[in-house]
């Protein structure tokens, strides 16, 4: 080692550097193995004193190449789920059915002279009809389509009129028998005949009660006849207001709390509304009208028709004249839904096209979504119609 302060060797270059092969013969990134050692110590004196000089001193290794950023993934927005399905309505009332089910309307005739009550099956009826035969007692058509009853009864025979009430619905009519006329009035609407006396499964008579007020049935037997021609779902037969919307007798009527009526000398229903239900309670004048089991008979909707009356030239077995109700026209109506009632008219163009109900401003009127009971009210000075 020189003495510090001597002279350099000759070319300029120092000590500690050497070009060429050095002792060991090779070159070590431009510097001998020598060198680097030394190289290392100085360094490791830098970091002793807490400097670090980077890029410093090279010993043959490289930096390590830098880390790329990871990726930050971009936000993505979920595709917004699709809307459900529409609801798909029982089209005799308006009420979700939860699922589609393809089955026919099934009409009944059944009794309501005071012997015939209580009925059973008639509160589970989508639509009750009441009409006014011989006698001025009543008889109901009950339309089955949403719920099936396990029995109903007492079932009677058929009248002029019904043809009209059940050919829109283009589904079947079960009744114990009738006039060969009547019979082919329905037949020809294009209404399959379910009749009792005629052979047809599902009748059969009660013991606890005498003929002729002891014919009930079993509706799924009944139904289980249905042709080829009549095994569609009926069509609407009244608007009904849609969900969140209020039927007409609430937004143009006006509040009530009961519907009186007289039908005939011996027959004078009556309707009170039950909020606690959400429905109008029937009574037969001041009787309760129930069911066998005690239930009170109920509507969400009473449709009154005045409707005119006309003697058919036929009789009863027991000689009194038959009557016959005219459907097909127009008149006069009251509609009672939801504690309310509404002035409307009616009108139906054809045996087998459905009535529609009109208010007074010309557009549909649209019931509750529920039950609907029609009551047909004479116009004449036998039927009256009283709303309180």
């Amino acid at each position: 080692m020189s003495p510090v302060g001597a002279a350099r060797p000759a070319g300029g270059h120092t000590g500690g550097e050497r070009i060429g092969t050095g002792h060991s013969g090779r070159l070590v990134g431009g510097r001998s193995a020598g060198s680097c050692v030394a190289a290392r110590r100085y360094l490791g004196a830098v970091l002793l004193v807490g400097v670090v000089s980077t890029g410093a001193v090279g010993c043959g290794s490289s930096e390590p190449p830098p880390v790329a950023a990871a990726a930050i993934p971009t936000p993505t927005t979920a595709p917004a789920p699709p809307p459900p399905p529409p609801p798909v309505l029982w089209p005799l009332t308006g009420l979700d059915s939860g699922h589609a089910l393809a089955r026919p309307a099934l009409a009944v005739k059944v009794e309501n002279s005071v012997d015939a009550r209580p009925q059973t099956g008639l509160g589970a009826a989508d639509l009750v009809w009441e009409e006014v035969v011989e006698g001025g007692i009543t008889r109901y058509v009950a339309v089955y389509h949403s719920t099936l009853p396990a029995e109903i009864g007492p079932i009677r025979s058929v009248r002029p009129m019904d043809a009209a009430i059940a050919a829109p619905m283009h589904g079947l009519f079960a009744f114990s028998g009738g006039q060969p006329a009547f019979v082919d009035e329905v037949a020809d609407a294009g209404i399959q005949v379910v009749s009792n006396d005629a052979g047809a499964s599902g009748f059969y008579r009660i013991d606890t009660r005498s003929a002729p007020h002891n014919v009930y049935a079993d509706p799924s037997t009944l139904l289980a006849q249905a042709d080829h021609q009549h095994l569609a779902d009926p069509a609407v037969q009244f608007e009904i207001a849609g969900a969140g919307n209020q039927p007409t007798a609430v937004t143009a009527g006006t509040p009530a709390t009961a519907v009186a009526l007289q039908l005939s000398a011996v027959s004078r229903p009556n309707w009170t509304w039950s909020a606690p239900d959400g429905r109008w309670v029937r009574a037969e004048g001041s009787t309760p009208a129930v069911e066998v089991d005690g239930t009170p008979l109920r509507a969400t909707n009473v449709v009154v028709l005045r409707t005119e009356s006309v003697d058919t030239g036929t009789t009863d077995p027991a000689g009194n004249p038959v009557p016959e109700t005219l459907l097909v026209g127009t008149g006069e109506a009251l509609v009672a839904s939801a504690g309310h009632t509404v002035a409307a008219t009616w009108v139906k163009n054809a045996v087998g096209e459905r009535l529609v109900l009109r208010g007074p401003d010309g557009n549909p009127v649209r019931l509750a979504p529920g039950t609907t009971w029609v009551e047909l009210v004479p116009s004449g000075s036998t039927g009256s119609v009283t709303v309180r």
